[in-house]
């Protein structure tokens, strides 16, 4: 009698799929997003920035939500093949992008609100530059995990041509 193929936990596909879209919005925000703001109309722009805010909020706190879920899932019931160090890991990063988020980009945008000020401008672009490496290496964490599992599940991944 044939076994079913193992079927890929939820939460570590929950975490690569919000990890890899956080991460392309993040990439996206810093090299076109973020820069482009230069050319918003400067006398209105508390209107643009709060534009800005609300409509980044609809895209993004759903996928950092479902991040931050599945990292406790994943140390609390950590699945088979998932190193510790890998969940610990991933659970370290995406401590820093949330420290980051609220202790350097959020008041950065706060200051926006109010008007527009070139060196706000400067330290948000230039800080962002952090959470944008930090996701970037949370896409590989992620990844970590899921091949671990597979490997645990005696499954073979497709690996690149």
């Amino acid at each position: 009698m044939e076994t079913a193929p193992a079927k890929i936990p939820a939460v570590l596909l929950l975490q690569v799929l919000a990890t890899v879209f956080m991460t392309g919005v993040i990439w996206y925000v810093q090299l076109v997003h973020y820069p482009l703001m230069a050319g918003w109309p400067h006398g209105d722009f508390p209107r643009w920035e709060a534009a800005h805010r609300e409509q980044t909020g609809l895209v993004v706190v759903p996928a950092m939500l479902a991040e931050g879920l599945a990292v406790v899932v994943i140390l609390a019931w950590r699945p088979v093949g998932v190193p510790a160090r890998l969940a610990w890991s991933g659970a370290a990063l995406l401590l820093a992008i949330w420290a980051s988020t609220f202790a350097i980009q959020v008041p950065l945008h706060e200051q926006l609100s109010s008007a527009w000020d070139d060196a706000a401008h400067a330290r948000l672009v230039q800080s962002n530059w952090l959470r944008t490496a930090l996701w970037s290496a949370r896409v590989g964490v992620a990844i970590a995990m899921l091949h671990g599992w597979a490997a645990a599940e005696k499954l073979a991944l497709p690996r690149p041509a």
